[in-house]
């Protein structure tokens, strides 16, 4: 489910190489120096100054290294002390051969890729069941209001475990985003109605809207599950369950191959959840933060 090695994206131009054997590198690293404005929902899920690096690597013993040099590198920057900066890096979940190294220099795993392949079918224990007086819908407009405070339960949830971080304009950001995809790309979210009342959400980005991560699994046709929340009353009854098994029954029925979510490493309840439904790790993201913890 990993896409196969593409085009290097332009860096800050640092030269991270380890020398190899006949002159070749045993690997490379390419630095991107990435800053989020207030006025973006991206800035919700990480620190505002992100140093990120991208490794390629003939051997994984060339990780400690290439981290060093990377550490060097940072501590000549001075937005890499400021409390909104992290170093990240992306590493294959599956690859066992970089923790150790990743683990020396002090980086941490916060946040795990999933995937799931089309019609990968949710455990037979978890089969949703019937919720009677639940009403399981799209979305509509008039929603706005209570589809808006179901994202933000995700992000209050999630600001426990370090991979979301409120701020003062995070509200009005979450609500300007349910609003555009309710209005404008209406039939991507679904949720759980009781008694008049919304207790349960989930909420796809399609394609072309998720070309951004797409680029992180196999050539397809790749949406990403932005949020899935249902209230506190109704946990633990299979709704949630019951909610995702229609998004995914849509994906697959609108031809979508592959589905990606974000997770928190650190969550208690995502992990085995997202397992049960199908979904399998795919990348890990490790975090020094600030910057500059990055060990030596």
């Amino acid at each position: 489910m990993l896409p196969a090695p593409g085009h290097l994206q332009a860096g800050c131009g640092a030269s991270l190489m380890v020398p190899g054997t006949n002159g070749r590198p045993a690997g490379i690293g390419l630095c991107r120096h990435l800053h989020i404005a207030d006025d973006v929902l991206d800035q919700v899920w990480g620190t505002k100054t992100r140093l990120d690096l991208t490794p390629r690597l003939r051997t994984s013993a060339a990780l400690d290294e290439l981290l060093g040099q990377w550490r060097e590198h940072l501590a000549a920057l001075p937005e890499a002390s400021g409390e909104e900066s992290a170093a990240m890096i992306n590493w294959p979940s599956r690859d066992i051969s970089g923790v150790n190294a990743l683990l020396k220099h002090r980086m941490q795993p916060l946040v795990v890729i999933a995937v799931r392949p089309a019609r990968r079918t949710i455990l037979a224990g978890d089969a949703p069941r019937a919720f009677p007086g639940v009403l399981i819908r799209e979305a509509r407009p008039d929603d706005l209001d209570a589809a808006a405070e179901l994202e933000m339960g995700v992000i209050r949830y999630d600001a426990h475990f370090g991979t979301a971080i409120i701020r003062p304009a995070t509200e009005a950001l979450v609500r300007e985003g349910i609003r555009q995809v309710l209005t404008e790309w209406p039939g991507w979210v679904w949720v759980a109605e009781r008694d008049g009342r919304l207790v349960g959400l989930v909420h796809v980005q399609p394609p072309p809207s998720s070309d951004w991560i797409a680029v992180m699994t196999r050539p397809g046709t790749t949406a990403y599950l932005e949020a899935m929340f249902v209230g506190r009353d109704e946990r633990g009854s299979g709704l949630g369950a019951a909610l995702v098994k229609r998004a995914h029954d849509e994906l697959d029925a609108r031809g979508i191959s592959t589905t990606l979510l974000h997770y928190s490493q650190l969550n208690p309840l995502s992990v085995p959840f997202w397992s049960r439904m199908g979904y399998r790790p795919l990348w890990t993201g490790w975090e020094a933060r600030p910057a500059v913890a990055l060990r030596p």
